[in-house]
């Protein structure tokens, strides 16, 4: 495994980094949007606990959810990318890449329509959806021959499938996409701390058994007969990082829906600050996720106001480009692909 060594004193600053302005993030969150509130205002909105205070409404209603939704979605979707990327061994993986968004968004929204009043529903769904797509591209590319090219173009036609299903079950139940707006695009303008509360146990599974993972991702990494070798179990190990990456991956998508490229750009800048040992990499990929998509959907809400952008139309806009520079990165003179 090519790994990039760090000190400790280096990776402790850049975590701490990475700690804060996650932090600043969040309060940034709850502080800017149509009507902006000062630091003061938000204490004081926090202390009082009034219903009567408009400030403390919406803050408790509206932005402290979508803050959260942020948070958790953004570091979901950056561990569910570090784990494809291991386990497929594929720089390019992620979850919008090879399709595990587009099949978690398609079977919730048919959980919405076929089971709509039964509650965690929507979120089993998209976990299953997710987990099956994972698992289906996975054989199909080992079927077809595990190369780089093989996994992407396999993830792009299943997601075209599933984007069709997706899309079929929109216009014969406008209603269903009609109460989730920002669910096709990938929005936190309807978060609701229920909806939090419902995928907030498949988030932290997903996460502890990414924990879990580390040491054995690493061995991974040597490759497949030298992590036999040393007496890990590859096939175990690569299910248990797409079963954790479908947790992962599900839980963000019942709530924030199809967002985009999150778990493409925050491994790779992630692995640019602190090396490639997973297990410092899968914690500072959720922190910096966790902080990238509340950025994100802070300048959404401020770029064209009193309008608002959803935040997965901003995140597309960021990450084509640099996917496209991954398909075109230079290798030893040959296409990185």
């Amino acid at each position: 495994m090519k790994s990039v060594r760090k000190n400790g004193a280096a990776i402790s600053m850049v975590m701490g980094g990475l700690a804060a302005s996650v932090i600043v993030a969040a309060i940034a969150a709850l502080c800017l949007g149509s009507q902006p509130y000062t630091l003061g205002q938000l204490w004081q909105a926090l202390c009082t606990q009034g219903e009567q205070d408009p400030v403390w409404r919406v803050i408790a209603y509206v932005r402290l959810p979508r803050m959260l939704g942020g948070l958790f979605s953004g570091a979901a979707l950056a561990v569910a990318g570090v784990l494809l990327q291991a386990v497929l061994n594929n720089a390019m993986a992620s979850p919008n890449v090879i399709g595990v968004n587009a099949g978690s968004g398609f079977c919730a929204l048919l959980a919405m329509v076929l089971v709509p009043t039964v509650p965690g529903a929507m979120q089993f769904a998209a976990f299953l959806g997710a987990l099956g797509c994972s698992m289906l591209v996975y054989l199909l590319a080992w079927r077809a021959g595990i190369s780089r090219t093989t996994l992407v173009l396999a993830g792009l036609a299943v997601s075209g499938m599933l984007t069709a299903g997706i899309n079929t079950l929109k216009l014969l139940w406008p209603e269903i996409v009609a109460s989730s707006p920002g669910f096709l695009t990938g929005g936190l303008s309807g978060v609701t701390m229920s909806m939090l509360g419902a995928a907030f146990p498949y988030f932290v599974v997903g996460l502890l058994l990414a924990l879990f993972l580390t040491v054995d991702l690493n061995v991974l990494c040597l490759g497949e007969e030298s992590a036999a070798g040393l007496g890990l179990h590859v096939t175990q190990t690569r299910f248990l990082g797409i079963l954790a990456a479908a947790l992962l991956a599900g839980a963000a998508v019942s709530f924030a829906g199809l967002l985009s490229f999150v778990g493409l750009l925050a491994p790779h800048i992630a692995r640019r600050l602190v090396g490639t040992d997973h297990r410092i990499l899968v914690p500072a990929s959720a922190l910096l996720g966790a902080a990238f998509v509340t950025v994100c959907d802070i300048a959404a809400r401020l770029l064209f106001a009193p309008f608002e952008l959803p935040v997965g139309i901003l995140l597309s806009l960021i990450g084509g480009p640099f996917f496209l520079s991954l398909l075109l990165h230079r290798k030893r003179g040959r296409i990185y692909v």
